[in-house]
């Protein structure tokens, strides 16, 4: 083997890698919505988080990427630790597909429809398939399944490189002593999981102990501890993301590493003893790319039964390891660790628009309370919501922006525009409610009061921005265009009643019946109300919009006043609802 040789094993390792990884980027964005819905889907049973992550992993060929995923699942709340257990278990059996396909590699006949199984055969179509859709297709779906098959025939081209490149080290007497010295067990196992722990993907380095089975140098004697080692290597990615992580996520990713070395060392040993006392001859027989497969698929499978019906000893022992802590767990509220699984991080940023949307309806409502009675209490409740908002506003603003930046697809990216949105809309709402409470509490504390005629204004004007709040919450969490579509009528009917409550406020001026200070009041309570229903109105707006796939907002808006007779018939039936009393 000379140089050139080994620049070619580099080039062919380099396309490997950027395949396995091209494919499985594309392959998670082209799934993100079923794996979106395998975690809605997700029960405690064992044998259904076992399946979640067999199927998870095989799509997206990688337990380091499954298992990292989990231990942000864990960090921020949305999956028990026991739940978790059995996901992990199910990814080493997932992470096995990719050594299956890369045993296609080594089919030899001369019977046609067996050659075409082979890679060689079919991976220039698979290319040329693939570029077409990705260069010439415009949905992203399509570019996606371009991706995956570019990827895909990426991936197999460079192991036919690196096979071809290291072909000639048959001949090379230290490469054969190499391998001889890995015959010993446990230089086998540190010499996979240091390879595995340098390239992070146990799938990767199976494909390259493949390519060097080519050579015919690599004993089954030889690969099965490699393949053991393996395993234990691909626990550092999870076990790197879990610092900084709260102590549920790092009992997630210690199951990982756990649940590898017990299986690996009872095997191991039960290995060295069957290579002892029986001495198989299988074991000095060189290891072919389907046998390195079936060896890492079995391995797993055995690890798996081993563990399986132990999964609540794993779970006590890693919590004996990372014991308690005196104060209560406090959950992430957004992990980066879920940009691994773009499509379930935006999920969990929904969740938390959820909340942040409404603690800001129930900061103004409790505002519009304080009217009548701003106690201490009540106030400070008032402005923890906001803080709560404004909190909620930076953290979702900043992983939006980071999560947008990243490959995802056409829907989740508009699904990330529509939060971005309405994110600032929900806080503005929370900052509206600490400005009537202020009116409030100016009120009480230079003892101002209203007249009669200007208190019953003010309830109609109450119970509108009451009904607007309600209307704007629920148009977003059922995203219902029906409920959004009254909102826009009903915020039409608050504008009018504003200026309606001015013009009467500046008659009692006139007539002496109000005073400066209740005015300057009185006028900012209105323009924060009225306020508020104009963030209503974006608020449903943008739901409809992102109904539409369209975030024209002003258009939309100027659509539905416009020419829409259920606009006006709602429009009638607000203005019948919240009519003033003539006589005040």
């Amino acid at each position: 083997m000379d140089i050139f040789d080994m620049l070619t094993l580099i080039g062919g390792l380099s396309l490997f890698l950027f395949g396995l990884s091209l494919m499985g980027q594309a392959l998670e964005r082209r799934a993100g919505g079923q794996l979106r819905s395998l975690l809605e889907k997700l029960t405690s049973g064992k044998l259904v988080g076992l399946l979640t992550g067999l199927g998870v992993t095989a799509v997206i060929q990688s337990s380091s990427v499954t298992t990292v995923m989990v231990v942000g699942f864990v960090n921020s709340g949305l999956m028990t630790l026991k739940q978790a257990i059995n996901i992990i278990m199910g990814a080493n059996i997932g992470t096995t597909v990719t050594a299956w396909i890369l045993s296609l590699s080594g089919i030899e006949s001369e019977n046609l429809f067996v050659r075409l199984l082979k890679p060689s055969s079919f991976t220039p179509v698979l290319g040329l398939i693939g570029i077409i859709f990705y260069m010439f297709c415009k949905g992203t779906k399509k570019k996606d399944t371009g991706m995956i098959l570019l990827g895909f025939a990426t991936m197999m081209f460079g192991m036919e490189t690196m096979s071809g490149a290291v072909a000639g080290l048959r001949e090379v007497p230290a490469f054969q002593q190499m391998f001889v010295m890995f015959k010993n067990p446990v230089l086998g196992v540190l010499a996979g999981a240091a390879l595995t722990a340098v390239i992070q993907s146990s799938s990767a380095s199976v494909g390259i102990l493949q390519a060097l089975a080519v050579t015919g140098q690599v004993s089954y004697g030889a690969a099965i501890p490699i393949i053991m080692g393996q395993n234990i290597g691909t626990c550092v990615t999870a076990m790197l993301s879990s610092v900084g992580a709260n102590r549920n996520a790092k009992r997630a990713a210690l199951v990982h590493l756990s649940f590898n070395v017990i299986g690996t060392a009872v095997w191991l040993t039960a290995f060295c003893l069957l290579r002892t006392m029986l001495r198989p001859p299988l074991l000095d027989e060189p290891a072919s790319l389907l046998g390195v497969a079936v060896a890492h698929s079995v391995f797993n499978v055995l690890c798996t039964l081993l563990m399986f019906p132990l999964s609540g000893f794993l779970e006590r022992l890693v919590k004996l390891l990372v014991p308690d802590a005196r104060q209560p767990e406090v959950f992430e509220e957004l992990d980066e660790r879920l940009f691994a699984t773009p499509s379930i991080a935006l999920e969990r940023c929904h969740a938390v628009t959820v909340d942040m949307a409404e603690a800001a309806v129930s900061s103004l409502k409790d505002a519009l309370a304080s009217l009548g009675d701003a106690s201490p209490t009540l106030a400070a409740s008032i402005r923890e919501k906001e803080d709560k908002t404004d909190h909620y506003e930076d953290i979702l603003g900043t992983y939006l922006v980071n999560l947008s930046a990243r490959q995802i697809s056409a829907a989740d990216n508009r699904e990330a525009a529509k939060l971005l949105k309405l994110i600032s809309d929900f806080e503005r709402i929370a900052d509206h409610a600490v400005n009537v409470l202020e009116s409030a509490e100016e009120l009480r504390e230079k003892e101002i009061r209203f007249t009669e005629a200007a208190t019953g204004e003010l309830e109609v004007l109450s119970r509108a921005v009451g009904d607007i709040l309600d209307l704007s919450l629920a148009s977003y969490l059922q995203n219902d265009l029906s409920v959004a579509a009254k909102v826009e009528p009903l915020e039409q009917v608050i504008d009018q009643l504003k200026e309606q409550l001015r013009t009467r406020h500046i008659l009692r001026l006139q007539k002496g019946d109000c005073t400066i200070d209740a005015g300057f009041t009185w006028l900012d309570l209105l323009t924060n109300l009225e306020r508020t229903a104009d963030h209503c109105s974006n608020i449903a707006g943008c739901v409809i919009d992102a109904a539409h796939d369209t975030m024209n907002l002003h258009q939309s808006l100027r659509e539905a006043r416009n020419g829409s007779e259920v606009f006006q018939e709602q429009y009638r039936e607000y203005r019948r609802k919240y009519t003033l009393d003539l006589n005040g």
